[in-house]
């Protein structure tokens, strides 16, 4: 499977052999795997030698009217029981155990490989699709694993060896079997192939839902604000009906398969018995060999049922499989540098640098950017909408890779660090912070997960966060709710700002950290960013030119590109770009 960078395919091809690749999960447990093997073995043993049982009861017992061999016969078959009870237990458990093993170790890796993907791959992949792929692809597997192989071989085995002792109990009876054996095996294999079809896609239409459902509810201020309930509710009313109509398509196969498949081997089995009756009165064959001979028959038939079952689930998990293969195949564009690199000092060169987002390859994002900043500068980035600054941000916290030129902290290309070492030294306070789900203080402690809860509460209280948090019913361990639904802007933003302080970083990056405070927490939350700014490179994105006066040097951006750099003074005089967005927010201000 070739490794691609590009959106993910919706339709997998639902062949069984993608599902070799599940040997390397199944691989750690092969002893468990052999236990259950064995237990697989004794139930079906126990299941064909019930057929003897019931025969020997029935010919040396009921028919020779012998009592004692009757009761001997029924102990027999009371001790196979038993055995087949034992032997099933173990099977299901030990096959249980290890779908749920296998299945938790596969959503682990799948799951580890989309937090280590680049932001580009989020880009022009639907979250709802992913969420899909790590859920209900993998509920799949864990059928397949922990129920469906095991079925599967069960009857397999039960079907070989019926077969097996169809032909010792009557060679003639059983070629009238083999007869009709292809009246059976070719709708199977012709229906099972539009069950295929069908199955796949039904689970496209399902992730179709999810996706939609994740991203309404995401949204779900916006709908409200907008008064979109109903025409959302519609559009995913049509998602639910276009995957029950797709469900419903499969289910109607499905049933029509096995339907046909048990009306075939039943109608069988009823024309056997009577060739066999026939065979009893002319004495060609003893009730006893009859009797075994009919249960043998349903064994055989009631596995080829199973088996049929069995087949679609399979086709449905290979294409489950094949789905995740896809997913894990796909290698990030943005890979860290196994070199540890020395921490010496925090200044940054940009050197000529351009760069386009994935989504948008015909417009630069960035167009030959060149910037030297000096370690412990404060540089301020402002310009209008759309002029870059964010990229900028972006490319220093290296989700992207420029494509060309470079950028370098210290003396050190940003591709030479490691990942987690380069993100590690940097703090950033976006304009739009997250929360997540959980309590503040572990929301502040994300900055830091080393951090003790003396430090918590110190940057809390730098953050001016500390007094709003004591008011909450818990404190600093009341829940903040889903991305902290439960507090306003301004105090999602001072949580933000105290992750940034306990982070203690090296480069900070700061995305307009006022812009949603009152004054009088602006002004707090200055003196604790001139308190964090202190001695540290430091980058500001501001649509306000007030916030950026005491900046060591303003870049002024303009479609991707500087414009001008200076401080404040020297930008009105020699920028009318920069004269103009001065001109209009300091009258807003003043009005």
């Amino acid at each position: 499977m070739s490794s691609r960078t590009a959106a993910l395919p919706d339709r997998p091809k639902g062949k069984i052999s993608n599902l070799k690749p599940l040997m390397r999960y199944l691989r750690p447990y092969r002893w468990r795997i052999a236990a259950a093997a064995v237990a697989l073995v004794f139930t079906s043993s126990a299941v064909l030698g019930m057929g003897g049982a019931l025969r020997y009861m029935i010919d040396a017992g009921i028919r020779s009217g012998n009592t004692h061999l009757l009761d001997h016969g029924f102990g027999l078959l009371m001790g196979v029981t038993l055995l087949l009870a034992l032997a099933s237990y173990a099977r299901f458990f030990l096959v249980s155990w290890i779908g749920e093993r296998v299945v938790a170790d596969i959503r682990n890796d799948v799951y580890r490989h989309l937090i280590g993907m680049h932001i580009g791959f989020f880009e022009t992949s639907r979250t709802g699709e992913l969420l899909s792929r790590l859920t209900t692809d993998t509920t799949l597997l864990q059928t397949v694993i922990g129920s469906s192989v095991s079925i599967a071989a069960r009857n397999t085995l039960l079907l070989i060896g019926g077969f097996i002792l169809l032909l010792v109990t009557s060679p003639r009876l059983t070629s009238y079997v083999l007869l009709l054996l292809p009246l059976v095996v070719i709708p199977i294999i012709m229906l099972g192939r539009r069950v295929r079809f069908l199955g796949r896609e039904a689970q496209g239409r399902i992730a179709d839902v999810s996706a939609h459902a994740e991203e309404s509810l995401n949204a779900i201020r916006t709908v409200q604000a907008l008064t979109l309930e109903e025409y959302e509710h519609r559009r995913f009313g049509s998602h639910v009906e276009e995957a029950l109509n797709a469900a419903l398509s499969r289910i109607r196969m499905r049933a029509f398969l096995t339907a046909l498949v048990i009306a075939l081997i039943f109608g069988a089995i009823v024309t056997v018995l009577w060739l066999g009756g026939r065979d009893v009165l002319i004495g060609r064959i003893t009730p006893g060999d009859l009797s075994a001979f009919v249960f043998y028959s349903v064994i055989v038939a009631g596995s080829v049922g199973a088996i049929s079952e069995v087949i679609a689930d399979l086709q449905r998990a290979a294409g489950a499989a094949e789905r995740l293969g896809e997913l894990l195949a796909v290698v990030p564009e943005i890979t860290s540098s196994l070199a540890s690199q020395p921490v010496t000092e925090s200044g940054v060169r940009f050197e000529h640098v351009s760069f386009h987002y994935p989504t948008r390859p015909d417009k630069p994002a960035i167009h030959d950017f060149t910037l030297a900043v000096k370690p412990g500068e404060t540089i301020a980035l402002v310009g209008p909408s759309g002029a870059g600054k964010t990229t900028i941000f972006q490319l220093l916290m290296r989700f992207y890779d420029p494509a060309s030129g470079s950028i370098r902290i210290g003396d050190v290309d940003l591709r030479e660090w490691g990942l987690p070492e380069l993100r590690g030294m940097i703090g950033i306070v976006p304009q739009e912070p997250v929360m997540f789900s959980g309590t503040a203080r572990e929301n502040i402690r994300l900055g830091n997960i080393n951090a003790t809860d003396a430090e918590i509460v110190q940057a809390a209280r730098a953050a001016s966060a500390l007094e709003f948090l004591k008011k909450l019913p818990q404190g600093l361990d009341t829940h903040l709710g889903e991305k902290g639904i439960r507090l306003s802007g301004g105090q999602r933003q001072r949580i933000a700002i105290a992750r940034a302080l306990i982070r203690n970083p090296k480069l900070l990056l700061l995305d307009e950290a006022t812009s949603a405070l009152d004054s009088e927490n602006e002004y707090l939350i200055q003196k604790a960013l001139e308190i964090l700014m202190h001695g540290r490179t430091t980058f500001v994105i501001a649509h306000r030119l007030s916030t950026v006066m005491k900046a060591d040097h303003i870049v002024l951006m303009n479609d991707g590109a500087i414009s001008a750099v200076g401080t404040h003074q020297e930008l009105l005089k020699c920028s009318p770009l920069y004269a103009r967005l001065a001109a209009l927010q300091f009258q807003a201000e003043a009005s």
